[in-house]
């Protein structure tokens, strides 16, 4: 998986192929074909593995801000760099032009989860969906395109990242209201 990861890093989702994956790591691509059956499987498997790694990284972030009087940008932060800098992003996104969308039920199964582990402990469970909805498609809006559009605007490209952690603080005090 660390190898599928850094090639997806290091040259965008086409790269993640069983032949690239195999030549990295010293195997014969019918190791890697037998084992993952296809290159969407190889996909799978890696966005699979990239979510676990996520919301396990955001879920401790969220008990934080709520343990204190945190401010959430932390949870933005690594919301918006999972999708960017870690390639999640760039990765849904080739799963879904390609067709594979099936491919994405990991990472929504792992999303899915960790709000209903977090929902348990919050006293308004549905705007917790809500509030998950709209940072990760915030983030994944702008893992694609953020940067031409905040320079289009004559906006930082931190903009959306300012964006999404007002909105979520706004909504949290609302509810706290």
């Amino acid at each position: 998986m660390e190898a599928a990861r850094a090639l997806l890093l290091e040259a965008g989702p086409p790269a993640v192929t069983l032949k690239a994956v195999a030549a990295r790591i010293g195997r014969t691509h019918a190791n890697l074909l037998h084992h993952f059956g296809s290159a969407a499987g190889l996909q799978k498997a890696l966005i699979g593995h990239m979510a676990g790694q996520i919301v396990e990284t955001i879920g401790a972030a969220v008990k934080r801000a709520r343990s204190s009087d945190h401010d959430p940008r932390e949870v933005v932060e690594l919301t918006f760099d999972a999708f960017g800098k870690e390639g999640a992003g760039a990765l849904a996104s080739w799963m879904i032009l390609s067709g594979n969308e099936d491919a994405l039920d990991p990472i929504l199964e792992a999303i899915h989860g960790l709000v209903d582990q977090l929902a348990e402990d919050d006293d308004l469970p549905g705007s917790l969906h809500e509030e998950t909805l709209s940072l990760v498609l915030m983030a994944l809006g702008d893992a694609l395109l953020g940067g031409p559009m905040a320079k289009a605007l004559g906006l930082p490209r931190s903009a959306a990242r300012t964006l999404a952690a007002r909105q979520l603080a706004s909504s949290r005090a609302i509810e706290k209201a």
